[in-house]
């Protein structure tokens, strides 16, 4: 497939600037596109990056036009506010994404004779539907799901190979679950009695909201009583830990490797970096953000940035680092003093020892 650069300006409604006659055959990334390819920029720590650009055209926003042809003399430019929108709607062109299965329940697919399946699903071979489960409209259920007993899934909802649903976890619709994600395993919750670990009954369950998008390999623990709530929007990554009886609230995004121990709490629009360790019933208020790596302890306020282990506000912890870099020097200004110290202490004892005896009053 080939298309001019004049013909991609069109498209995303954007200025051409440069040869509308060039041939795009492809997208990639700015380092690896080629003379027949198209890539983007959104901000000025990208331009530096067109030096060394062989694209066959760039979108860019039209704030870095004139940066970018400095960069770039030769550079064939399509201008709009959003490059990446537009990027993302000419990848659309090149790469568009495969089509979803075909509808209707495959062979080889188990369906219990009391599981309810909406229109236009498709049930994949290999896929497990349990007793009394719901499951709405436009649905995929991909091979090797398992879908317990008691399960509600909405409309319009992903379900990729080998997801467990753990029996009464409920999903909303537009939800999509990637491979591996298991939701509604018991909580890691036991008492020690008479020497030995005795485990506590976990009877809650798990609730994923609407618009909710989990990575693969991603789990969240069914709560010891009530349940565990995934909030409308959130976007959880790969390899995500969510404990038992913690509700997460609207529109969060936890990175890769969070964990989260069991009943902690979180408002709308939290940000967690990868591989944040949480303690358990600690609360997390609406908009903070938590850096990569940082074990959190205590609840964070509303709005603050914590970074570092154990985690504080971003301001103290890098006050903190600053201070540590200066460990070296300090150490050596110490030893200094030290020696300045038993100088200055010879020296006295010296002079006190040349001082003449006082004589008696008489």
């Amino acid at each position: 497939m080939s298309r001019t650069a004049g013909t991609l300006a069109i498209m995303v409604g954007g200025e051409l600037q440069g040869d509308p006659d060039r041939s795009i055959q492809g997208v990639a990334a700015l380092e690896r596109a080629g003379s027949l390819q198209i890539s983007f920029v959104q901000d000025e720590r990208q331009v530096s990056r067109l030096k060394n650009c062989r694209a066959g055209a760039v979108i860019a926003p039209p704030r870095l036009a004139t940066a970018a042809r400095e960069a770039c003399p030769e550079l064939t430019l399509i201008l709009t506010e959003n490059p990446q929108a537009a990027f993302e709607t000419i990848l659309d062109l090149f790469q568009p994404q495969r089509q979803r299965p075909p509808r209707g329940i495959m062979p080889g697919a188990f369906i219990s004779p009391t599981a309810t399946i909406g229109n236009n699903c498709y049930i994949a071979p290999g896929a497990f539907i349990g007793d009394e489960v719901t499951i709405g409209d436009n649905c995929d259920i991909h091979p090797g799901a398992v879908i317990q007993p008691g399960c509600t899934i909405g409309n319009d909802t992903i379900i990729h190979p080998n997801v467990v649903l753990y029996a009464d976890v409920s999903v909303g619709s537009r939800v999509i679950i990637h491979a591996n994600a298991v939701f509604g395993a018991d909580g890691f919750s036991y008492r020690l009695v008479n020497g030995r670990l005795e485990k506590i009954p976990q009877r809650g369950t798990v609730e994923i909201h609407d618009d909710v998008e989990i990575g693969a390999g991603a789990m969240a623990d069914r709560a010891m009583i009530g349940a565990t709530i995934i909030g409308e929007g959130s976007k959880i990554d790969n390899m995500v830990m969510i404990g038992h009886n913690c509700e997460i609230g609207r529109h969060n995004v936890f990175a890769s490797q969070v964990g989260m121990a069991g009943s902690c709490k979180t408002g709308d629009y939290v940000r967690l970096g990868g591989q944040v360790g949480i303690k358990d019933h600690v609360t997390l208020n609406t908009g903070c953000q938590v850096g990569a790596k940082a074990a959190v302890h205590k609840d964070i306020p509303t709005g603050e940035t914590w970074i570092g282990y154990p985690a504080t506000p971003e301001g103290e912890q890098k006050r903190l680092v600053f201070s540590l870099r200066r460990v070296p020097e300090m150490r050596d200004q110490l030893k200094q003093l030290k020696k300045d110290i038993a100088q200055l202490t010879e020296q006295l004892a010296a002079l006190e020892s040349q001082k003449p005896p006082l004589r008696a009053a008489g």
